[in-house]
């Protein structure tokens, strides 16, 4: 096992972003994920209005909800393998939030608050984009101006972040970098030159969690290997079913070709042989199915 939690299980993922003690980091993050657009002071999280993901997914999809100092609703979750309809997913959950924002009474004039979604995907999802990071908002179609702020989806598919550790260029990308890397590192990089790497470093070295922590985390990191393995091993089994129905579906098509070669070959036959004792053209093509020229380039 590496000295590093693994972010793309519950229990790592949630300790990095999820809990008070790394707050400043999740902060550190949202800055960095959102520099020259809006800069975020603090925020709480929601931890008693969770998404309501189900049981079935908790090895795939972790989820922190969490809410800024001026009000913004900010998800951000980690989904480890592609699910279906993920992007109606996301604009249902962003739009819940809008929609939970309702106030009784007729003083409220709908006053929303942002809303912001953020996915890293374990994966590459092709009908999203083909690159790293994929920022979604309401815009005008025609001008290409943005045309509401209030909803605003962001997806960061890690397996195209392709950048090595000294092509990072800022704290965003050495943020992916270590994300994405972690498990497999030995020490930190940036960690001796930015406290927020240093922090991170620390809250996520294995050998910093208790006793209760570590079986927390085993088994969290137990239930994302045997669902990847899982889901894995049905990918293969569809593919190999697919394979195999193509090689059915190959045979038969041969063999209805061959027949349908054959009866075409004895119609020509029998063409042949009504020409030999004089049978008028239109009545061999009636007899036979076969067309007047066909039968003339016997």
């Amino acid at each position: 096992m590496g000295k590093f939690l693994n972010p793309f299980s519950d229990v790592g993922f949630k300790r990095i972003f999820g809990q008070e003690m790394s707050k400043p980091l999740l902060l550190d993050f949202l800055n960095n994920l959102l520099e020259g657009e809006r800069r975020i002071t603090d925020l709480r999280f929601l931890d008693k209005e969770q998404l309501p993901v189900s049981n079935d997914d908790r090895s795939l999809i972790y989820d922190i909800y969490c809410e800024t100092s001026t009000g913004e609703n900010i998800i951000v979750e980690m989904q480890n393998r592609p699910q279906a309809f993920f992007k109606q997913r996301t604009i249902y959950y962003a739009a819940g939030s809008i929609a939970r924002q309702g106030e009784r009474g007729s003083e409220w004039c709908y006053d929303i608050k942002a809303v912001y979604c953020i996915s890293f995907l374990n994966f590459a999802q092709n009908d999203i984009s083909s690159e790293f990071r994929t920022d979604v908002a309401l815009m005008d179609i025609d001008s290409g101006r943005l045309f509401s702020d209030k909803i605003r989806l962001i997806y960061l598919q890690l397996p195209l972040f392709t950048k090595d550790v000294d092509e990072c260029c800022n704290d965003f990308e050495r943020w992916i970098y270590v994300l994405k890397n972690m498990e497999t590192l030995n020490r930190l990089p940036f960690a001796a030159k930015s406290a927020v790497f240093k922090r991170l470093a620390e809250i996520t070295d294995i050998a910093s969690l208790s006793k209760q922590e570590r079986m927390m985390y085993d088994e969290s990191l137990r239930k994302f290997r045997d669902t990847i393995v899982v889901m894995e091993g049905a990918r293969l089994s569809g593919v190999e079913q697919g394979r195999a129905e193509g090689r059915a579906e190959g045979r038969a098509e041969g063999r209805a070709e061959g027949r349908a070669e054959g009866m075409a070959e004895e119609q020509r036959r029998i063409a042949r042989g009504l020409l030999e004792v004089g049978t008028p053209v239109c009545t061999i093509a009636k007899v036979t199915g076969l067309s007047e020229d066909e039968i003339a380039g016997l």
